[in-house]
């Protein structure tokens, strides 16, 4: 419908004011509850051409579309509103109420998104900040998915450096051989706590060389510990092979972790990098800089560019002992990445902190190497995510960690579903409603809030049956699913009526527009990269559902034709619905 009156528009300011248009949507949108019609058009960027007033060239544009689409129209202020008879509404019912890939797009063009997210480090599990991260990143690559593109989904593993080296140090030191098996942990949890325990000794060797009388930075510098985890990157770089051994252990101990987090979190990539395998072709790329000059060599042979030019400062390529920062291997993995896929756009889901680094590789990348992929480099920047009870600090410690949060979330929602008295399963089918509804909270309040902004994630809060969270939505679904059963226990097959002469009331009128709406809001949220748009599209579909079922009878019905409408009505939403939270990584109940 909105593409007809995109074409109906683009004749007409053809035959009545000789405009060539190009066909842009985004000027029809949805006509404010407060006005009458179903669709307003914005009559001002033509009016300058018409040589007009705006409420001329409305009125102009009204009587053209009442002739051609057989429409009534009003004038707010040079706001063109359309209103379309309820056959329209009801032949766009009919077309799609079964269409399970309504909202989704088919693929376009053979052109590649790389969209690359989660990018953990091997010295300790995926926590909060990770659960913000993986669940943008995948709801982001379903998003865009579902927009016609081609998503390869990446992941790099920060396998290497100084905090890889102090977990190993750490184990190497106090572990006593301790092994997953051995302790009953997972290989994330235990490298993790060894990190930990390096921090613990760190600091207390920094408090005895102060006390000593040594500053505290030089003390920071100077502390045994860290001049050994130095000494130990600097063998790792140079190939040593016990610790190159050491290292392949412990990562795959982290692997084997991970794995189980992501599988639980339903997460998957299509290829994932290792910083270690990259990381080489980065120092290539800072030496091809230098060569060209882009880049510089200081006196104690470290490397960096100099951007103040651009704005910016200098910026560190390699350290003085020529090992590499994370700079260095993100060079090297953007070239594996064009060299492998030849991305359209490359978009890196990173926290809001590292803006700097992301503004510094584009430039060092598109202006300084002269590659011609910098451009293609987009940073999804999102905001920090805390709980009530105050910050994450993994190096103290106090790690949100993300398998306790979703095992949390699990609990909760099965105390507050049968606190409700909303289920009766069997055991098996019981224990997956529970993960279903509890994870679908967690994903959900996360993924409504728009990526951009800080947010405090209170997992009680999410469980609430009545709020804006996913588990309302679910219920909403497994009512109309409910519905639907009912229907068909009663023997109602309602399908393929015509259903002439058949006047909308306001709540099945309101409902079947918001049903056009939803790809719409796709492309948008896939235009924005915000799943936000989703989730709370979503939420609205699913309060406006439940004041259409409260609001208009379905079984108690006499008019046959009616009730059966409602039905296709009901049976679109849960359509809607599914679609609308499958590209937000949520599940959605046949029963609750």
């Amino acid at each position: 419908m909105r593409n007809e009156i995109a074409l109906t528009l683009q004749k007409a300011l053809r035959e009545l004011y000789n405009i060539d248009w190009q066909i842009d949507t985004s000027i029809i949108q949805r006509t404010k509850k407060e006005f009458e019609g179903d669709f307003t058009l914005v009559v001002f960027p033509f009016v300058k051409q018409a040589r007009q007033s705006p409420d001329m060239v409305a009125q102009s544009l009204g009587d053209y579309f009442q002739q051609n689409l057989h429409c009534r129209f009003n004038i707010v202020k040079g706001f063109l509103n359309l209103t379309f008879p309820c056959q329209v509404w009801i032949n766009f019912l009919k077309n799609n109420y079964t269409n399970t890939s309504f909202g989704y797009f088919a693929t376009g063009n053979s052109d590649v998104t790389l969209i690359e997210f989660s990018s953990p480090n091997t010295n300790k599990p995926l926590h909060l900040g990770h659960i913000r991260n993986n669940l943008l990143g995948d709801s982001v690559s379903r998003i865009l998915a579902a927009c016609g593109k081609k998503v390869i989904k990446v992941n790099l593993v920060n396998d290497r450096g100084i905090h890889i080296c102090k977990s190993m140090l750490a184990w190497q030191k106090f572990g006593n051989g301790e092994t997953p098996e051995s302790t009953q942990m997972k290989g994330d949890h235990l490298v993790g706590k060894y990190y930990v325990e390096f921090d613990k000794h760190y600091k207390a060797e920094v408090a005895q060389l102060e006390a000593g009388g040594m500053d505290k930075t030089v003390a920071e510098k100077q502390a045994p510990l860290m001049l050994e985890a130095q000494e130990m990157l600097r063998k790792w770089e140079n190939n040593d092979p016990e610790i190159r051994q050491l290292w392949n252990q412990m990562n795959e101990w982290v692997y084997q972790g991970f794995a189980q987090t992501y599988q639980q979190l339903g997460i998957a990539f299509d290829k994932v990098y290792y910083e270690s395998q990259t990381y080489l072709l980065g120092k290539q790329l800072v030496e091809e800089g230098l060569q060209k000059g882009a880049f510089y060599r200081r006196d104690d042979q470290s490397v960096w560019a100099d951007l103040r030019e651009e704005g910016l400062d200098e910026k560190l390529l390699l350290r003085s002992d020529g090992t590499s920062v994370y700079m260095t291997q993100d060079l090297g993995t953007a070239q594996l990445r064009y060299d492998e896929f030849h991305p359209k756009e490359m978009i890196y889901v990173v926290g809001n902190e590292q803006n700097y680094h992301f503004d510094v590789l584009k430039l060092v990348i598109g202006k300084k190497l002269k590659k011609e992929y910098g451009p293609r480099i987009h940073h999804l920047s999102y905001g920090m995510v805390e709980l009530p009870f105050g910050k994450m600090k993994s190096r103290e410690g106090t790690v949100v960690d993300a398998d306790d949060l979703m095992e949390e979330m699990i609990i909760e929602a099965q105390n507050k579903t049968s606190e409700l008295g909303k289920t009766d399963f069997e055991d098996g089918k019981a224990s997956q409603l529970f993960e279903m509804i509890g994870l679908g909270a967690l994903k959900y309040f996360i993924l409504k809030v728009d990526p951009k902004k800080n947010m405090l994630f209170d997992p009680e809060e999410s469980i609430d049956f009545n709020g804006n969270t996913a588990p309302f939505i679910q219920y909403t679904h497994a009512r109309i699913k409910s519905l639907l059963r009912k229907a068909a226990d009663h023997q109602i097959n309602y399908n393929h009526q015509s259903f002439n002469e058949i006047d909308l009331q306001k709540a099945e009128l309101d409902l079947v527009k918001m049903l056009y709406e939803f790809p719409q809001i796709v492309k948008t949220a896939g235009e924005m990269k915000s799943p936000a748009l989703i989730a709370n599209y979503a939420f609205d579909l699913a309060k406006e559902f439940n004041r259409f079922y409260q609001e208009t009878p379905i079984f108690k019905e006499t008019n046959e034709q009616l009730r059966d409408l409602r039905l296709h009505i009901s049976q679109f939403t849960a359509l809607v619905i599914k679609n609308a939270m499958t590209l937000l990584g949520i599940h959605v109940p046949e029963k609750m």
